[in-house]
């Protein structure tokens, strides 16, 4: 007995004709989400605004990866006496900008950055 050669071919492009449909309709409920999370954009970005200003949360959701969870440091520098280096100023320009490795600015908003550099400052 002899296959048919055009049976694999066939399951092959049903299958294909099917994924397209289940990629299509999970496709239109990715977009609707996003038109919904864009018509409620402003309120998210207002919340983020009024995150936390406190500096130790903001250091451990931010920092403490880096230069520990102890400021003590690890891949960045020790952070135990940045106050007595660094005037609040300098360290918050750190922090938005970057300096050497660290990466620059978006790591937290400025509200929150103003908030760190003054803990940080007072380090000595």
């Amino acid at each position: 007995m002899k296959k048919n050669p055009v049976i694999p071919y066939a399951i092959i492009a049903v299958i294909g004709i099917l994924l397209v449909i289940v990629v299509s309709i999970v496709g239109l409920d990715q977009q609707k989400a996003i038109e919904e999370q864009e018509k409620g954009g402003g309120e998210k970005q207002e919340q983020q605004e009024g995150a936390t200003t406190d500096p130790a949360k903001i250091f451990e959701s931010n920092c403490a990866s880096c230069h520990g969870a102890d400021l003590t440091g690890g891949v960045g520098p020790d952070l135990t006496k940045v106050g007595s280096r660094y005037s609040k100023k300098e360290i918050k320009d750190i922090i938005m900008n970057g300096k050497g490795s660290m990466m620059p600015g978006g790591l937290v908003p400025e509200p929150q950055a103003e908030a760190l550099a003054k803990w940080l400052a007072e380090k000595k």
